[in-house]
């Protein structure tokens, strides 16, 4: 009994569950995206598989028909996945019993070959409408849709990915063609709400709701087309509250603030049922569809609730079969993240896209490529001395407390298997990497580099060392691999002439420099001052 209260407390369904399941065509969708192998609550107690799985399998025993759906990135982001490689996540997530699973980004990350052998294994419907993997590890894997028939009723859902340019590195996605998601998904509900015979149909989208560079977000997607009834959303981490509508705010276009409505209209005027979860699994999405009364009501009435996910359970009520399958994987984890290599004097987000974190880092990669430039040159290199480093701030997943700094926090916070390179960049190309970065908020630059923005947050001029870039001269940039490649939108950098490549993770290096300056009893205490900052304008 105490189980069942802690239940109802925790998803805060405040009308009988029971006596709607009354209905055979009411159909309830459960929905996550981006829990990024969170496994375990966190700090404050939110989130956890386990306490998911127990929100999830009360609502099945409430509701007759149930649909468990994940808009993907369920990999990278804790410890769990940095050693083992998704053999983790991918089993929790038949044990959880999803039904339909779509790709990330952060699926990629280990690159097609190790992803298909983890595909192989979902049980659920696998799809992606827009990725071609013909030639591929991948191919034959994934579905365009899938159609679910719950009672006398139809439901087809379709699947889609990121546009991975600049976002994905190119060797983890080589041979996969991207497919434009707007002409595809018009085409894919329009065969499913016509010759199909669909009631509903359902996109399941790793689009993201903010605007990022010209990549179409979940709301584009929804304002192009005409037979989508909801979007179940990912990417953009965004929490999605129920009930808000684009018409509230008629000055503001959805994605372009914090204003993330749940209600927007499609290309003929009907709403479509926009949703979202946050990330990291704190938040399951509960959609409750009277499908017997479609012809009454619209997407606007749809049931549309987020369930908040803690770790009030009693530990009887947690999946046994579970419990015992992570147990194993969580003593290695928690004995690298009790391995405390140094102290904070400030506690650091690692959401902020300039200040502290962002800082940190960029100093590091600049103090680090300059000692390797000093070694080179006295091992016979010609090779000159940095002049900045850059270091995206994407790159940045957790905050760092103030206080112990443990191993596993820093394995954590930057999981990517990234290397520090030189790479020689014109002016003119860091001056445009530098607007990209302003239009953002920001990007990690070390101390030789200030950012200078109007009162409207465009680039006004970019400085180094005090003095005005020089558009036409060549620059020698500490950054890594990845942004290097022109990934997480810095374009102009791609091409540039790589200098010298580091033979070890840039995690491992940071972790060596944390160390040395523990040993010499010196905390993490970088400087916090914003480099992206309004420039002064004389009238």
């Amino acid at each position: 009994m105490k189980f069942l209260k802690s239940v109802y407390g925790i998803v805060g369904l405040m009308l009988s569950l029971t006596i709607l399941s009354v209905n055979a065509d009411r159909l309830v969708i459960l929905h996550t995206n981006d829990t990024h192998s969170q496994i375990e609550p966190d700090g404050t107690g939110a989130g956890g598989i386990l306490q998911r799985k127990a929100i999830v399998d009360s609502v099945r025993r409430a509701e007759k028909n149930v649909i468990l759906v994940d808009a993907g990135d369920i990999v990278q982001g804790t410890l769990y996945f940095k050693y083992f490689r998704g053999d983790v996540e991918f089993p929790l997530a038949n044990m959880m019993g999803y039904d339909i699973q779509v790709m990330g980004n952060h699926e990629f990350d280990n690159g097609l070959e190790e992803l298909a052998e983890h595909y192989k294994k979902l049980k659920a419907a696998r799809l992606d409408a827009n990725y071609d993997f013909t030639g591929t590890p991948m191919e034959g894997l994934m579905d365009d849709y899938i159609i679910r028939k719950v009672g006398k009723h139809k439901v087809g859902f379709i699947g889609v990915g990121v546009d991975p340019e600049s976002l994905i590195s190119q060797h983890n996605y080589a041979g996969m063609r991207y497919k434009d998601v707007v002409e595809t998904v018009n085409r894919l509900a329009g065969e499913l709400k016509g010759r199909k015979g669909c009631d509903l149909v359902v996109v399941v989208s790793h689009l993201g709701a903010r605007k990022e560079n010209e990549k179409t977000t979940d709301y584009e997607l929804a304002a192009a087309t005409t037979d989508v009834d909801i979007i179940i959303g990912g990417h953009s981490h965004t929490v999605i509250q129920p009930g808000t509508k684009a018409s509230d705010r008629p000055d503001l276009r959805p994605g372009e603030s914090k204003f993330s409505p749940s209600i927007v209209e499609n290309a003929d005027g009907r709403p479509v049922l926009v949703v979202q979860t946050g990330k990291y699994g704190k938040l399951l999405g509960y959609i409750n569809i009277d499908l017997d009364h479609l012809g009454d009501i619209t997407p606007a009435d749809f049931d549309y609730r987020l369930i908040s996910v803690s770790d009030r359970f009693d530990d009887d009520a947690l999946d046994p079969r579970m419990k015992a399958f992570i147990a194993p994987y969580k003593a290695k984890v928690d004995s690298v993240k009790a391995h405390v290599i140094g102290q904070s004097y400030y506690e650091l987000s690692g959401d902020d896209r300039t200040g502290g974190y962002p800082n940190f880092i960029a100093d590091f990669a600049m103090a680090y490529g300059k000692m390797k430039a000093d070694s080179l040159r006295l091992a016979g290199y010609q090779i000159g001395t940095p002049d900045f480093a850059v270091m995206n701030v994407g790159g940045i997943r957790h905050n760092l407390p103030q206080g112990d700094v443990t191993e596993g926090r820093i394995l954590e916070t930057f999981p990517f298997t990234n290397y520090i390179v030189m790479q020689r960049v014109k002016g003119t190309d860091f001056i445009a990497a530098m607007r990209m970065a302003a239009s953002k908020g920001g990007e990690g630059v070390s101390d030789e580099v200030r950012v200078l923005t109007d009162a409207d947050g465009e680039l006004y001029k970019v400085l180094l060392n005090g003095e005005e870039m020089d558009p036409d001269k060549d620059y020698l940039m500490v950054t890594l691999d990845y942004v290097a490649e022109g990934n997480d939108d810095f374009v102009t950098f791609a091409g540039g002439e790589r200098v010298w490549d580091d033979d070890q993770l840039m995690v491992t290096a940071l972790l060596r420099h944390i160390n040395a300056m523990s040993s010499q009893g010196l905390p993490i205490a970088p400087d916090i001052t914003p480099r992206f900052l309004k420039a002064y304008m004389h009238e």
